[in-house]
C-alpha cells in the first residue's frame, strides 16, 4: 500500500513543473497582452493541432495536463486539445524500448497516433470554427477566485499550481488505491475478451487517468495477448490526467462530455478498423 502512496506522490511531482509553466504562461497572457495582441494570438491557433499532436507524442502525460488548462482558458482550440489527447503516449514508449521491441514498430504506433491526432484536430476545428467562444484568458483567474492582482505573476502561478497539484495528488492516491485493491491482473483478464466488446473495454481502460492502464495494454500487446487494434483503442484514449483536469478546470460540462465521447468512440472505431485492415 505504501508503494501506491509513493507512486501517487511521484506522479504528482512529475506534473508540477508543467503546471507551473502553464500557469506562468496564462498569467503572462492575462497581465501583459492587450486586446490587439490577444486577437493576433487567436489568429495563430490554426496550426495548433499539428504542434499539439507532436508535443503529445513525447513519452509523458505533462502536455495533456497543460493542454487541458490552456483549453479551459481558450488559449488553444478544441481541435488542439483533442490532438494532444489522441497522440499522448504516456508509458508505452519507455516500456516498449526497455523490452527491445523493434524500433520501427514503435515509430509506426507513435506516428499513427500523431497522424490521427493531427487529422482529427483539424476536422474538429473546422466543425467548431463558427462557434462563439464565451471565455477569454482574462476570465481564468476570476473563475478560480485566486486574487491574482496581489503578489505578482509568479506567486499567483504558484498558488494555482499548489491548488491543482493537491487535487491531482488526492486523485492519484485514490486511483492507485483502487488499482491496488483490484489488481493489474484483473485489468489484464478484462482485456483478454475475444469478442468485439474488447475494443470498448480497451478504450475504457485507456481512459483511466493512471499510468497503469498504458502499462497493462502495452504488456499484453508485447506478450501477443491482444491485437494491435486493441492496443491502439486503449492508447488513443489514454490522456493521463489530462481528461480529469479538463473536467476540473473547464466549467462547460456539455463540452467536456463531447470531448470525452469523441476520444472514446474514436478509440473504439479506429481499433476495429486497424484489425479489419491488418
Amino acid at each position: 500500500m505504501w508503494d501506491c502512496i509513493l507512486d501517487g506522490l511521484i506522479d504528482t511531482l512529475k506534473l508540477l513543473p508543467y503546471l507551473l509553466v502553464t500557469f506562468l504562461l496564462l498569467e503572462f497572457l492575462e497581465h501583459k497582452l492587450d486586446k490587439k495582441n490577444e486577437k493576433i494570438l487567436s489568429k495563430n491557433k490554426r496550426l495548433g493541432p499539428l504542434f499539439g499532436a507532436l508535443l503529445g507524442a513525447l513519452p509523458q502525460c505533462g502536455f495533456s495536463a497543460m493542454a487541458s488548462q490552456l483549453f479551459s482558458s481558450r488559449v488553444i482550440t478544441m481541435g488542439t486539445l483533442i490532438a494532444v489527447f489522441l497522440s499522448t503516449s504516456d508509458e508505452m514508449l519507455p516500456i516498449m524500448l526497455s523490452e527491445k521491441i523493434d524500433f520501427s514498430i514503435v515509430l509506426k504506433i507513435i506516428g499513427f497516433k500523431v497522424i490521427i491526432g493531427i487529422l482529427v484536430g483539424f476536422i474538429i476545428d473546422i466543425i467548431y470554427r463558427h462557434e462563439k467562444e464565451n471565455h477569454s484568458i482574462h476570465e481564468f483567474c476570476e473563475k478560480d477566485h485566486c486574487d491574482c492582482e496581489e503578489g505578482g505573476i509568479f506567486l499567483s502561478s504558484l498558488k494555482h499550481t499548489v491548488k491543482v497539484g493537491l487535487f491531482i495528488l488526492i486523485i492519484n492516491l485514490f486511483l492507485n488505491g483502487i488499482i491496488y485493491m483490484v489488481g493489474e491482473d484483473s485489468l489484464k483478464k478484462l482485456l483478454l475478451n475475444k469478442d468485439v466488446i474488447h475494443y470498448f473495454l480497451a478504450s475504457l481502460v485507456g481512459l483511466i487517468p493512471n499510468c497503469a492502464s498504458s502499462i497493462v495494454l502495452t504488456e499484453l500487446y508485447i506478450s501477443n495477448l491482444i491485437s494491435i487494434g486493441t492496443l491502439l483503442s486503449g492508447l488513443l484514449t489514454g490522456t493521463g490526467l489530462g481528461i480529469l483536469l479538463l473536467f476540473k478546470t473547464n466549467k462547460n460540462l456539455k463540452e467536456n462530455i463531447s470531448i470525452l465521447s469523441i476520444i472514446y468512440l474514436l478509440g473504439v472505431a479506429i481499433g476495429m478498423i486497424i484489425d479489419f485492415i491488418i
